[in-house]
Order: structure tokens, then C-alpha cells, then sequence
């Protein structure tokens, strides 16, 4: 029999059994937009891992000296000249930053706390969430700026606000104590609390000057293109001889565990609920095929080949799938876009900030996801159909005319 008269008699099939077929057809929506929502969501909390590891002073790629990390310390740091530029295309350069990063004590009339105290270039650090964080009061002119920018959670436990004074202590270069008062320029709120109470930050030739240094402690590199870590990281080795230069994921492994275990939980739910489909998408075919034994019966009694059997069912599988698939990938698309503002988790940010998550998570719906829900969709489809069409085959004509 022709493909184009197989193709009608399955339309056929389809559209007489409405009620049926209509039930079918909602549930491979449901299941289809409902895997495509929330893998958007599943996208949106790992490109938040990933976004917080970045902008956490870390960057795409860190260069800083041997031992820095277990033992950090402005007697472990570097020379980066005045004029240096990282050697990298300005299409996948998005900025550099470098600081003096290291422990310190800070203290209030009433509290005490460690913190890590940081110099910066403030006109640099639009590469990490310094850049767009809100304040209140300043923020530090420049990198000559001798006042500090503290969080805002920090400011609460020293009980103080903009415009006092707190003392800090720290180790110079020459291994002595360094004790000096900052003014508070601005308080600055970002999305962790862990970031607030952690981080000063003070003008780098600043503290370059209270350390009697001339050198850094770290460079931060952040990249418009992930992929591309590797071969500026070989560049970066090449020009920093005798230093280490480490990617976010070996910076951060926690994070980046979670951020390889989120793609893992997009195809646990794509299984749970496309097998559920599975399920049923077979035995609403089965109970198709059951209701035509005598059609089927006729058919094969009038010629109609085994083969042609198979190929029937297999369409009405393949159609009913495709149509489904469409309309779920539009549902998921459409509820996507409805809470394009986010999923507001404010009432457990305190949760949510402690793992480096922004307390609303915003839906990310990637085009190559769609395809690849639309793609294991139509496959499980055509696998479904399988069995029942076997079944059909197996039909004996002249059983099948006596019923």
C-alpha cells in the first residue's frame, strides 16, 4: 500500500476515535510542557551556580601564586606591570581585575570580626558583584581611595553605619602588623549573606601602600564565552611562569559538582515523566488496536501486507506524538514567558542565599533543550507504537473477521 494511503486511513483512525485520542493528545502536553517548564527552571538555578562562583571574586579563570590557597598572605603574591593586558580578543574578553586579597581583623567599638580585606580598582570590577551591587552611601572613587566598603550583614554584627570608623589589622610585607582606621564609605547589599559579612574592600594602591608592597595577590579574568577557558588559560601560563592558573569549577568544585549534577536532574525528570507517557501511550494503543481486530482482519484479508500494518500504527503513534509535542513545547514556552519576572523565594532567602542562589530564580529556556525534549519525544513515540503494532500483526484474518 502507498505511504500517502496509510496516511489517510491513520488520520481516519485518529479522528474517529475522538474522545479518546483527545485524552492521548492532552496528556503528551501536559507532560511535554511541564518537562520543558521546569527544566527552564532546573536552567535557571545552574546558570545562578555558575553566576555566583564567577562573580564571587573568582572569574571565569584565577591566576595567584603557589600556596596562596592554603595559606594566603600578602608574602605570597606577584608583580603585574602597570601596562599589562590579558592577551585576549576583545570579542571574548569581557574584564580583568587585579586585587590584594588577604585575612584580616576588623573591629567596632562593640564587635570584632575576620574578614577578607581587598584592595581594588573599582573602575576593574564590573567582573564581579561588586560592579552592580546596591549601597547606600559611596562607593570607592578609585583605586587611591583609603576608605573601606563594607556589607551590609558585616555592618549589622559591628553595629555601625556609613560614615564611622573601624580599625583594622592585618600582616604587611615584611611579616610586622599593620593597624590603621578606614571610614566607612558605603555599605553595599549583595545577593549572600556569606559575601556581606566576608569581603572589605579598601582602594589596591591603598592598601598596596599600608602593606609596603607593590605587588597583587590574585587576577581574576572573566571570558563572554565559557568554553574558551582552556586556551586563555594556556596563554596565561605561558606569560605567568612559576604561578597557578585555575578555572571557576577547580576554584569552586562544590558548585560546579551542582552545576554537572543540575544537567543530571534535567534528564531524571525528562525520564519520570516521559516514561509515565510511555505508559500510557502504549496501552491507549493497544486498546486501539483491540477495537479494530476486525478491520485489521479485513485489511490483511484484502492484501494489505504485515508490513503495512506496522507502518500504520506507527503513524497514528508518530502524528498523535508530533502534534502533542508542538503544542506542549508552546505550553512550556508560554508559561516560560508568564513568569519571565522569576519565582520569588524571599521567604527562604536566607536558605537559598547561603548556596550562592539569587532569592528570585529566573526560568532560562534554551533553544537546544526544546529540540532535544521534541527529539527523545518523537523517539519514545515510535518506540511506544512498537509493540502494539506487533500486536495488530499478529491478527490472524480469519479470527479476526469471525468476532
Amino acid at each position: 500500500m502507498s505511504f500517502a494511503l496509510l496516511m489517510r486511513l491513520s488520520l481516519r483512525n485518529i479522528l474517529r476515535h475522538r474522545r479518546r485520542n483527545a485524552m492521548l493528545l492532552a496528556a503528551i502536553v501536559v507532560a511535554v510542557g511541564g518537562v520543558t517548564f521546569m527544566n527552564s527552571f532546573i536552567r535557571g538555578f545552574q546558570q545562578d551556580l555558575r553566576d555566583s562562583a564567577v562573580n564571587n571574586l573568582t572569574g571565569h579563570i584565577k591566576v595567584f601564586a603557589p600556596g596562596y590557597r592554603d595559606d594566603p598572605g600578602i608574602e605570597r603574591s606577584f608583580y603585574v606591570a602597570g601596562d599589562w593586558r590579558p592577551d585576549v580578543s576583545s570579542g571574548l574578553l569581557e574584564g580583568w581585575a587585579a586585587r590584594i586579597r588577604i585575612p584580616a581583623v576588623i573591629m567596632s567599638e562593640r564587635e570584632t570580626r575576620g574578614v577578607q580585606l581587598v584592595g581594588v580598582d573599582p573602575s576593574q570590577e564590573g567582573i564581579s558583584f561588586l560592579g552592580d551591587a546596591f549601597y547606600e552611601g559611596e562607593t570607592l572613587a578609585d583605586e587611591n581611595d583609603k576608605r573601606i566598603f563594607v556589607g551590609q550583614a558585616l555592618v549589622d554584627q559591628l553595629d555601625t553605619k556609613v560614615g564611622r570608623r573601624l580599625v583594622i589589622i592585618t600582616q604587611g610585607a615584611d611579616g610586622r602588623n599593620r593597624e590603621a582606621g578606614f571610614r566607612i564609605a558605603g555599605v553595599y547589599d549583595a545577593e549572600g549573606t556569606g559575601l556581606e559579612k566576608a569581603f572589605v574592600f579598601t582602594g589596591r594602591a591603598a592598601l598596596q601602600k599600608m602593606l609596603d608592597t607593590r605587588e597583587v595577590t590574585e587576577v581574576s579574568i572573566r571570558l563572554t564565552n565559557d568554553g574558551a577557558g582552556s586556551s586563555v588559560r594556556s596563554m596565561l601560563l605561558s606569560y605567568f611562569s612559576g604561578l597557578e592558573v585555575m578555572g571557576w569549577r577547580e576554584l569552586e568544585p562544590q558548585i560546579a559538582a551542582m552545576f554537572v549534577f543540575a544537567d543530571t536532574a534535567i534528564f531524571i525528570w525528562f525520564a519520570i515523566m516521559m516514561g509515565a507517557l510511555v505508559f500510557g501511550l502504549v496501552n491507549s494503543l493497544i486498546t486501539a488496536v483491540m477495537e479494530r481486530v476486525k478491520e485489521f482482519g479485513m485489511l490483511r484479508a484484502v492484501g494489505m501486507r504485515p508490513g503495512s500494518v506496522i507502518v500504520q500504527v506507527v503513524i497514528e503513534s508518530s502524528l498523535l506524538m508530533m502534534s502533542g509535542v508542538a503544542l506542549g513545547l508552546v505550553v512550556g514556552w508560554l508559561l516560560c514567558q508568564w513568569m519571565s519576572e522569576g519565582l520569588d523565594l524571599s521567604q527562604w532567602a536566607s536558605g537559598v542565599e547561603m548556596v550562592g542562589m539569587r532569592s528570585v530564580v529566573v526560568p532560562r529556556l534554551y533553544g537546544a533543550d526544546m529540540m532535544l525534549v521534541a527529539g527523545l519525544s518523537l523517539v519514545l513515540g515510535i518506540v511506544a507504537s512498537l509493540y502494539p503494532a506487533w500486536r495488530a500483526v499478529k491478527i490472524k484474518p480469519l479470527e479476526a473477521m469471525r468476532r
